[in-house]
């Protein structure tokens, strides 16, 4: 028999038990599916951290609150470590230092007449713009001498803007509230969209001084953030920014910091790491789903020689051989799966298209991962189908004929 007819055959089969078929595929189906689905969030997370690194700049360092331990005791408030006179010090000691800019961030309510929304207030210094690579699109950034007075003044992110203003309102010029303060918007920031659950349009940039005294009222940074003069001054200036905030917090060799200093790169290298862990975790909930699809096809391949054992000896009577009661039964599992293999890959399709509308996220579809998948659930057919094909393929003809 040839490979045509045995196929043919198989065809014929799974039409003949549609229901039988498609429960068998199911599993298989998943599988590809969930494969198909999870690697093109993971490939999507990847892109997006990617392009966020080009957008920061490798070069930038991230000056945290960090909780200081000491013979393995905490001590001291880990929120409560980063004053704005030390990045004052920073920017005019450190010699590795481009620029420093503090930052008080909270969430708070802004309101302008009816409309209002819940943000994000940034408190922070005109460097922001370098250090964040992110600049205002028209009108201006408030000025050092905003910060010297404590002037009640903001620039407004694109999203705040099209949920306090819509798109008929021009922001500049106009007045907003911030927890119940009156502050007189300058400007508005370029849109830069939203990558992945973060998105800095969402923003409204006050002056550090007026966050901390009269929106926060606190004495301490949320962070401080350091553009290297190049990259390869990375290591020099993280050291010397510990060297310099040791001495400026008086700590003692023998005590751990009160904060920490990370480069963009690592932090986004960490967040692609915790990316690529949840893909690894979603993929092996689907190979095990494939796997229980091979279960499937394994048991109905069993059957289905049980059904046809008179078939198969009266094949074997007219000269069938070994090999050809063998392939035909490995075809015939190969199909199962092989078919599975592609309405799962239109299932993952679908469902990778579908993500960004339901969530946000951004997904994109490999053709690597995909190939893949597919040749995985042919193989889950040939591997699952091979006990069954050999089980007919060494049945005696006459045995089989006398089958009741």
């Amino acid at each position: 028999m040839g490979i045509l007819e045995s196929l043919a055959n198989a065809l014929n089969g799974l039409l003949a038990n549609k229901l039988r078929s498609a429960l068998t595929m199911l599993g298989v189906i998943i599988g590809v599916g969930a494969i198909m689905t999870t690697t093109s969030i993971g490939e999507g997370a990847k892109a997006d951290i990617t392009a966020r690194i080009q957008t920061l700049g490798a070069n930038i360092l991230a000056i945290r609150p960090g909780q200081q331990r000491f013979r393995g005791r905490s001590s001291g408030d880990s929120r409560r470590s980063l004053k704005y006179e030390d990045a004052m010090m920073l920017r005019e000691r450190a010699r590795n230092i481009l620029y420093v800019c503090p930052e008080v961030t909270q969430r708070a309510q802004a309101k302008y007449k009816n409309k209002n929304t819940n943000t994000t207030i940034v408190g922070t210094t005109p460097e922001y713009q370098i250090t964040a690579n992110f600049h205002v699109e028209k009108g201006a950034f408030f000025t050092e001498s905003d910060i010297l007075y404590r002037r009640r003044v903001c620039t407004l992110g694109k999203t705040v803007v099209d949920e306090l203003f819509g798109d008929k309102i021009d922001p500049i010029g106009k007045s907003i509230k911030i927890r119940g303060l009156n502050f007189y918007v300058l400007g508005v920031m370029k849109e830069k969209g939203a990558t992945g659950w973060r998105n800095p349009d969402s923003q409204i940039f006050i002056p550090v001084s007026t966050a901390m005294k009269r929106v926060f009222g606190t004495d301490y940074l949320s962070s401080i953030s350091a553009q290297a003069i190049n990259s390869d001054a990375m290591e020099s200036a993280q050291g010397e920014i510990e060297t310099l905030l040791r001495k400026q917090h008086k700590l003692p060799a023998n005590k751990d910091l009160d904060f920490n200093v990370r480069n963009q790169a690592e932090f986004l290298e960490t967040l692609e790491e915790s990316s690529q862990t949840f893909t690894r975790l979603i993929m092996g909930i689907a190979i095990v789903s494939l796997l229980v699809g091979g279960i499937g096809i394994m048991n109905i391949m069993l059957v289905s020689v049980t059904e046809r054992t008179r078939e198969i000896g009266l094949r074997k009577a007219v000269g069938a051989k070994r090999f050809d009661i063998l392939m035909q039964f490995l075809i015939e599992s190969m199909t199962l799966s092989v078919i599975g293999g592609i309405i799962g890959v239109g299932v993952g399709i679908f469902g990778a298209r579908m993500i960004p509308s339901l969530w946000g996220w951004r997904t994109i579809i490999s053709p690597t991962y995909t190939i893949l998948a597919f040749f995985v659930a042919a193989w889950i057919g040939v591997f699952f189908g091979a006990y069954p094909a050999w089980k007919a393929a060494k049945l005696h003809p006459i045995d089989a004929l006398r089958h009741e």
